[in-house]
């Protein structure tokens, strides 16, 4: 049986900030008109803030190495990527967890949830858990009521439409991966899953091109070249059979270790003020960081291909 504390601190480590930076992003987006959206967002912002400070304490010597190698935590632009978006929109952001997740020592490789030392932190991190869970369900409720009334004109956000169902799926999808491990199931291959972080890398070049300045052309095509050959992968996995979409997991990969490299020169140029955008810093960082789990997984299920030849 899976570890049930690591699997639950490496899922709040990544997803948990996510969910925290798009609070910020829906807070920074309203206008000050929107007083119940405002403080709903600032809400849930504090509250993952919370969450993740207390995950960030338990993982110390837990989670695995390859967690923190990744990148998808944290990378080398986060913390710089914070202190500029908190200048820019005036939204605080508590940095000392960032720069704890950067001492985060890896371990949780040998150590068993009925171990007796591990009995205390077991507790610590259901309750975490169960109270993830309540606050997922309200964060996806304030997601969906935001993006009806944007669709049907009653409110308006500086947030596309598609980056409102893109942060709604991902929301759903943390909630079904914690709902997995609350319940028990062990951590098998997730046969969605490529095609989950296909349509997301995917959306993510969609929106980055309309948030780049008209005049960076260039890497408006980059963006959109990416858009389209995530679109034409996600086409060939429905239309092939099992085996062949096995064999897409290698092309998956190369496309994203491009995409990847792609997302860091920009959240380089982007934090260094030399690519011309509307794109806070921290959804730059946000954005490469997502790159870095789905490789990390990419990677991983590679690895156990390779060990069942």
């Amino acid at each position: 049986m899976e570890n049930y504390i690591v699997r639950s601190l490496e899922t709040h480590l990544f997803f948990g900030r996510i969910m925290k930076e798009h609070s910020l992003f829906l807070l920074a987006s309203f206008p000050e008109k929107e007083t119940n959206y405002r403080k709903q967002a600032d809400w849930y912002r504090m509250q993952f803030e919370r969450a993740l400070d207390v995950t960030v304490r338990l993982s110390d010597g837990m989670v695995r190495r390859e967690i923190l190698r990744s990148g998808e935590a944290v990378t080398e632009y986060t913390e710089k990527a914070e202190r500029q978006t908190q200048k820019l929109t005036g939204i605080p952001i508590d940095s000392r967890i960032t720069r704890a997740e950067e001492r985060l020592r890896p371990g949780g490789a040998d150590k068993r949830d009925s171990c007796p030392e591990n009995r205390r932190l077991l507790m610590q991190v259901r309750n975490l858990n169960r109270r993830v869970l309540v606050l997922l369900e309200g964060l996806i409720s304030l997601k969906e009521r935001i993006l009806a009334d944007v669709e049907s004109c009653r409110l308006y956000t500086s947030n596309y439409p598609l980056l409102i169902e893109h942060i709604l799926r991902e929301a759903r999808w943390y909630r079904q991966r914690l709902g997995e491990i609350e319940q028990g199931c062990a951590e098998e291959e997730n046969q969605n899953m490529e095609a989950f972080w296909n349509q997301i890398m995917m959306e993510h070049a969609e929106f980055i091109r309309g948030l780049l300045d008209p005049t960076e052309c260039e890497l408006i095509n980059t963006a959109n070249d990416f858009a389209r050959e995530y679109g034409i992968l996600l086409e060939t996995a429905v239309r092939q059979d099992s085996r062949v979409r096995e064999e897409l997991t290698g092309k998956n990969r190369e496309t994203t270790e491009k995409y990847r490299d792609f997302k860091a020169a920009g959240t380089n140029g982007i934090t260094g003020c030399s690519v011309r955008s509307v794109i806070l810093p921290l959804l730059a960082d946000h954005v490469l960081r997502e790159a870095n789990h789905y490789l990390r997984l990419l990677e991983e299920k590679e690895k156990r291909k390779q060990s069942c030849k």
